[in-house]
């Protein structure tokens, strides 16, 4: 499984109205660490599936949804639960301490 596609367009059904929390990867193809940080994402999203749903937002095609939630700089990580933004981590990181940001919020 890898991770979904978030537009404006399914932003609410697949972020706000989930059942489980979400983790929120706003990136871009041209960003270096993103590119370093994607794989990592991707792993999580096989290992907790089920226990959290991992979406993925193209800043440079979604440059609305990176406004809304504030984004400066990218890869930044946001995790919804409860169809509120509960915590936000930006900058690459090791998986360890990606899993170390959402574990406290899982169910």
């Amino acid at each position: 499984m890898s991770s979904l596609t978030i537009t404006s367009g399914n932003f609410e059904p697949e972020v706000l109205q989930s059942s489980i929390p979400v983790l929120i990867d706003f990136w871009a193809p041209w960003c270096g660490p993103c590119k370093m940080v994607g794989p990592i994402i991707d792993q999580i999203a096989d290992e907790y599936a089920g226990k959290l749903k991992v979406v993925k937002v193209n800043v440079d095609d979604e440059g609305a949804l990176a406004q809304r939630h504030g984004i400066t700089s990218i890869p930044t990580l946001v995790l919804y639960k409860n169809a509120e933004a509960a915590a936000q981590k930006s900058g690459a990181a090791p998986k360890h301490e990606i899993e170390a940001f959402f574990k406290s919020y899982l169910n």
